[in-house]
Formats: C-alpha cells, sequence, structure tokens
C-alpha cells in the first residue's frame, strides 16, 4: 500500500521553533518529526512513499532522497522508497492528489507530515477494508474538542455529520475529531473539481458524510499536530517519556475503568433526566491526570434504566455527550464509553423484553472490561477498576485488575485500596 505525505505546509503558526525550513522538518529530539512519522510506516511495512512538497520542499529531498540511503541522525538506512511531487504553486491540501491520481490505482494512506504519530496501521487498514468506504478518518478524542471539528457517526462507524469549528454545533456533543490520518480509495479522485486549489475536508470528505461512504475508526492511540509552540513543545516533552510509543495498540495498554454514577457524577439513583448530570468535583481534573500518566480513561456503567424502558439509548447518549462536553472544556477526555442496558428482573411498566436478561456485561460481571481490552489491548492486570460500589469492585477483580472503592468509608470487599475520592485515588496511586 502506498503512504501519501502531505509536506507542502508553511507553518505560520510555528515560525518561531524555525522559520528556515519546512514544518515536517523541525526536530523532535534531534530527529526531524516526519523521520519519526517514515520510520513508523517502514516499520510496519509501509515503504512506497509519495511525498507532496511546495515551499522549502528542497530540504526534504536533499535529506531523505530517494529513500534509498541512510539517516545523517542515526546513520542507519531509511528502507524507504520515495518519490516527490513539488507543487509549483500552492494546491490546498488536496489538489495534489489529483495531479498524480494515475500512481495512486489502489486505496492509500493519506498523511500530515507535520503531525506527530505512532499507531497500528494494520489495526486501521483492516477496519477501513471491513467497511468498504470510498474512505475513513483516523479519529480520537483529544482536550479541546470545543476548538475542533468534530465527527458523528451511527454504531456502524458511518459518518452521519461533520461539524467543522465554524459550524453550528450543539450544547453537547461527543468528543470525537479528526486526527488528519485517512485511508482513501483512488475512486474519490474521479470526481473533478474546477478548481485547482482543493481543501481535503471542506470539498472532498466532508460532502460525503451521511452517504454511508464516509467511516470513522476510532483509536486512543498518538496522533497530535505541533502546529504552535505549546503543542510543539507537548510533542517533545511526550517523546522524552515514551508515551509516543508506548500508546500504539501494538503494545498492551494500561486503563482506569471508571464507574459513572457516584465516581465521576453526582448520585441521584436511577439517572433518567440529562438535567440531573452533574460532575462531582474534582472529576475532570482526575480524567485529566488519568489522560497525563498515560493511562486510557474508559467509562464501564450499567444502564438498566434502558431495559426498563425509562431510557431510551438516544437519550443515554445525550447524557454521555453532556459527560464528555463537561469534560472537554476541562481539558480532560474519555477514551471509551461502555454500557449495559440489561436487566434480568421483569415486570416493569414499558420494559424492553429482549434486553430482560441475564448477561456477562452487567457489572458484577467483567464483561465490559474485558470487551474493552479486547478493543484496546488492555493489560488488566496493570489496570483499575474505579468505582463506588460492591458490583465496582466484583468487575475489577474478575476481570483481574487493581481495585479502588471511590468512598468516604471503609467497606471490606477486598479492593486493593480506598479512597475518598477519584481525585484523590489518581494523585496517591497513578
Amino acid at each position: 500500500m502506498k503512504a501519501v505525505i502531505m509536506a507542502g505546509g508553511r507553518g505560520t503558526r510555528i515560525s518561531s521553533i524555525a522559520s528556515d525550513i519546512p514544518k515536517p522538518m523541525i526536530r523532535v529530539e534531534g530527529k526531524p518529526v516526519l523521520e519519526h512519522g517514515l520510520e513508523c510506516l517502514r516499520d510496519q511495512g509501509f515503504t512506497d512513499i509519495l511525498l507532496t512538497v511546495g515551499h522549502l520542499g528542497n530540504c526534504i529531498k536533499d535529506y531523505f532522497g530517494d529513500g534509498g540511503g541512510t539517516s545523517p541522525v542515526t546513520g542507519k538506512p531509511f528502507g524507504l522508497h520515495i518519490e516527490y511531487f513539488f507543487e509549483e504553486k500552492p494546491l490546498g491540501n488536496a489538489g495534489a492528489l489529483f495531479r498524480i491520481k494515475e500512481k495512486l490505482t489502489e486505496d492509500f494512506l493519506l498523511l500530515n507530515a507535520d503531525v506527530m504519530f505512532d499507531v497500528d496501521f494494520h489495526r486501521f487498514l483492516a477496519f477501513h477494508r471491513a467497511h468498504g468506504g470510498l474512505a475513513t478518518l483516523f479519529t480520537h478524542s483529544n482536550s479541546h474538542p470545543y476548538d475542533s471539528g468534530l465527527i458523528v457517526s451511527d454504531n456502524n462507524g458511518a459518518v452521519c455529520k461533520w461539524m467543522t469549528k465554524e459550524d453550528e454545533r450543539p450544547v453537547y456533543y461527543r468528543n470525537r475529531v479528526n486526527a488528519g490520518i485517512h485511508m482513501i480509495s483512488p475512486e474519490l479522485l474521479e470526481t473533478r473539481h474546477a478548481e485547482e486549489k482543493i481543501d481535503l475536508d471542506r470539498q472532498l470528505l466532508k460532502p460525503l458524510a451521511g452517504s454511508g461512504r464516509l467511516f470513522c475508526y476510532d483509536s486512543p492511540e498518538y496522533v497530535k499536530d505541533m502546529g504552535t509552540p505549546e503543542r510543539y513543545e507537548a510533542v517533545c516533552a511526550d517523546y522524552r517519556t515514551g508515551l509516543i510509543r508506548k500508546k500504539n495498540l501494538r503494545n498492551a495498554q494500561r486503563a482506569v475503568f471508571l464507574d459513572r454514577d457516584g465516581t465521576l457524577n453526582k448520585y441521584v439513583g436511577f439517572l433518567r433526566s440529562i438535567d440531573d448530570f452533574e460532575l462531582l468535583p474534582g472529576a475532570a481534573e482526575a480524567v485529566k491526570r488519568i489522560n497525563s500518566a498515560g493511562y486510557l480513561a474508559i467509562v464501564v456503567t450499567n444502564q438498566p434504566v434502558i431495559a426498563r424502558g425509562e431510557l431510551t439509548l438516544g437519550q443515554l447518549q445525550e447524557i454521555h455527550n453532556k459527560m464528555e462536553t463537561l469534560l472537554g472544556r476541562e481539558g480532560a477526555f474519555l477514551d471509551g464509553i461502555y454500557f449495559c442496558p440489561h436487566h434480568p428482573h421483569k415486570g416493569y411498566e414499558g420494559e424492553v423484553a429482549e434486553l430482560k436478561v441475564d448477561c456477562s456485561c452487567r457489572k458484577p460481571e467483567p464483561g465490559m472490561l474485558l470487551k474493552a481490552a479486547e478493543d484496546f489491548n488492555i493489560d488488566l492486570s496493570q489496570s483499575w477498576m474505579a468505582g463506588d460500589s460492591e458490583n465496582d469492585v466484583r468487575a475489577g477483580q474478575a476481570a483481574g485488575c487493581r481495585t479502588v472503592l471511590v468512598k468516604q468509608r471503609e467497606e471490606a470487599w477486598g479492593q486493593t485500596v480506598t479512597a475518598d475520592s477519584l481525585l484523590q485515588f489518581v494523585d496517591d496511586y497513578l
């Protein structure tokens, strides 16, 4: 599979770091960010590279050549085959694709050269092939969804709506952002465009929303734009701690599984109204620190109100959208939300018969934790289950996790530790 890397940007927002070289050549711990990305691709067998370059593009070509040489920094072979397309004039971030489309005869990876990433591309490719779309977006949660474009999908991952930063958005929304990595079918390039300068998102991808031909692949792996000096410094810090490589799903992950009611938000009994959802003091800061510590933050919550007919799946999604929005306003994010809609006891007016069953996902059963572990390659023995009830502790124990009871009184359920709050647990044990 060919990987097309767009390396033509001027990097005006980060010019204070380096103004005399193209942005992809800015160094992270001594090595150009583009070289970090190319190594990630090469190590997974993606060696056929096409670079589209513009401003100061010869700096890139002089460094990497045709990919058959050795790195001036590491002294090791690049191990790549690299071709170049030079933009004589700015073509937007997609115009060059139409100039090189004769070279793109099968599905290809499309990436930005100034983004730091370390992801399992084979997982991404498998998802893309299984869904058969014209394009698949690599999407994730981030710490600033309020000023990012947002992606809305159905349960199969088909993109229903694409909200750019300029678009009006609902009060509450899911924290899902396009990370700038794509799988593209060459069929997408068969559309004719009168203008030469073409915007990838607004003119090619966003119009596919709602067509059933555009999908999103959610992943917690590391993908960060280095567009500002502050973000550049954050990437450098993450590289020094090893966080970037650790987040690749080829490596076993650590997670903090979080109960919802009574742990993240105030307990009000069965939560049926979005108006009753309120984060507990310190909860957003605790999740933010879980994010910074390199753990996945994953909610696992029993929701018997679905089976009882007291809340619809759509209403539950709105509650979870509020949770993600409130967390995002504080710079915190969740990597996953799992819920059990079942309830074994029958006899409720309006109940959903097919959901009134015994199941393996309703805590204290460990099913939600085990599913998340499968989805994200989580080492359960190095992970925590945090909750405020015996069911949370039992579920964590059954999954093989360490457990924390978030409660102000001691209860003897065999939990690993007891903490007054989620924030106290995070500060003391992560």
